[in-house]
């Protein structure tokens, strides 16, 4: 992914472009997420950051900074677990159009997030046409063994 201290740079120039500010909770909040192995839950980043911090981050404040880092691409939520990762593509300088898709290890919940061609998002979005079916969101969200658990 790359250098935290690197991508927290790129992360506040993408919030002054966007004309918002990454505050200190903000940044704390995704350096955690930087920093972690794998997805975490809102309350296990409330707890990471209340050991690391002198004054307390109520639940509610972490599920808005949470809502905060999505909605300005730094962040991505995992439906099928309810957690959160740092964005694969913080660092990058262009536009992502698709949502993310995600590879999540079963053993050690390691996420590895990747792009899939424009072909295969046609053929998602002609087959759900098909079905009868309109796509609300195109995350995809696959679940498997990585390499180091598979050893």
């Amino acid at each position: 992914m790359g250098n935290i201290a690197d991508l927290l740079q790129l992360a506040e120039r993408k919030c002054l472009e966007r004309g918002v500010k990454l505050t200190s909770r903000r940044r704390e909040v995704l350096i955690a997420l930087l920093e972690a192995e794998g997805a975490l839950s809102a309350y296990e980043l409330l707890d990471k950051c209340n050991k690391q911090s002198l004054k307390p981050m109520p639940a509610m404040s972490m599920y808005r900074i949470l809502q905060f880092l999505e909605d300005h691409l730094l962040v991505h939520k995992l439906s099928s677990a309810n957690k959160y990762v740092a964005c694969g593509h913080i660092g990058c300088e262009h536009q992502h159009f698709f949502k993310s898709q995600f590879l999540i290890c079963s053993d050690c919940s390691a996420v590895k997030e990747i792009s899939i061609a424009d072909e295969t998002y046609k053929a998602m979005m002609a087959a759900a046409d098909q079905a009868g079916f309109t796509l609300e969101g195109t995350q995809i969200e696959v679940t498997g063994s990585c390499n180091h658990c598979r050893g």
